[in-house]
């Protein structure tokens, strides 16, 4: 199966559920989307439906899962299979203590040979693509030669496609938040890997705020992941299906996408999903327009009110020039 991995958004904890990514979807068709990521616990032991369903506006569409047992990995991908996702991408970047302690995440860049594993139990269960994401090292594992065996024992369990934040993580000192954007980062790496690994699909990840940033990393590797500019403005995206992909039809106007996203509200509030819990991704849409901040305020003081109506989305967008 061919993924068009030119542009990706990332995979972001609390951010990008179900209906983050079907209003993105409003602004781009052709960027890949990613999921939060799921651990295989919440899917084999949990509801597994409200973790893995999505509507199919949301193609292309991959899912992130989190976890280092070969087997229930590989369970989890053939079920995710089931429900039509893309690609599997298994996270080795995570650096919170409850990933720590789950034994996943970034913490797995310390057992290159486990994470191979885990490709490997996943890859024989599925036809799909199985990618891994990953940080350029961890505490004092961050050496490029260290990246590099990484890389190379991982691509002999059959990935092809690694997806890196171009930022050491440390497992202890730092939050989540803070190994964002603390640990400096280092983009020469990634391309190094790519020169060293001309066979692999490189994506890079990081900071990567602008088009003309992503003009230049595609100068050096294959794809580019956006992380927060995406969220906290996500009509950034708007260009990207033209500028990326030869896509030749006009991206919708701000006011278009309010207006093409209330249906799906009005569908989601019959299922008994609270208004808040969609528009609050939609707090950066009009991000750097006059009136932004009485869109965002309209919205804050009156979603989370009991009777609030989906209209209450173009009430904040008349605010808007």
């Amino acid at each position: 199966m061919q993924i068009d991995r030119t542009v990706s958004v990332a995979p972001m904890m609390d951010w990008t559920d179900r209906h983050d990514r079907y209003f993105l979807r409003l602004i781009t068709s052709r960027a890949l989307l990613y999921t939060e990521m799921v651990t295989t616990g919440a899917i084999l032991f949990g509801d597994e439906a409200r973790h893995l369903a999505f509507d199919p506006a949301e193609q292309p569409l991959a899912l992130q899962l989190g976890g280092s047992n070969p087997d229930d990995l590989a369970k989890c991908a053939r079920i995710a299979e089931g429900y039509g996702y893309q690609e599997i991408n298994l996270n080795v970047g995570c650096p919170s203590d409850r990933v720590q302690n789950g034994r996943f995440g970034a913490c797995l860049m310390a057992e290159p040979e486990l994470v191979a594993d885990c490709v490997r139990a996943m890859k024989d269960s599925t036809a799909l693509p199985v990618t891994v994401k990953n940080r350029i090292g961890i505490d004092d594992l961050d050496s490029y030669e260290h990246l590099s065996r990484f890389t190379d024992i991982i691509r002999g369990a059959g990935c092809e496609t690694f997806i890196i934040h171009a930022r050491k993580a440390w497992l202890t000192g730092l939050s989540p938040k803070e190994n964002r954007t603390v640990p400096p980062l280092d983009y020469p790496r990634v391309y190094r890997l790519k020169q060293d690994f001309p066979d692999l699909e490189i994506i890079i990840n990081g900071g990567i705020q602008t088009l003309e940033e992503i003009d230049e990393h595609l100068q050096h590797v294959d794809g580019v992941m956006i992380g927060r500019e995406a969220y906290q403005n996500p009509y950034f995206l708007a260009a990207i299906d033209a500028r990326y992909y030869g896509v030749s039809d006009d991206a919708p106007e701000r006011h278009q996408v309010v207006t093409e996203i209330i249906p799906y509200i009005e569908r989601e509030m019959k299922k008994g999903v609270p208004l808040k819990s969609i528009t609050r991704h939609m707090l950066g849409l009009f991000q750097g327009r006059p009136g932004a901040k009485a869109w965002r305020r309209h919205i804050s003081e009156n979603a989370h009110l009991e009777g609030a109506e989906p209209s209450l989305l173009q009430e904040a967008a008349s605010k808007v020039r």
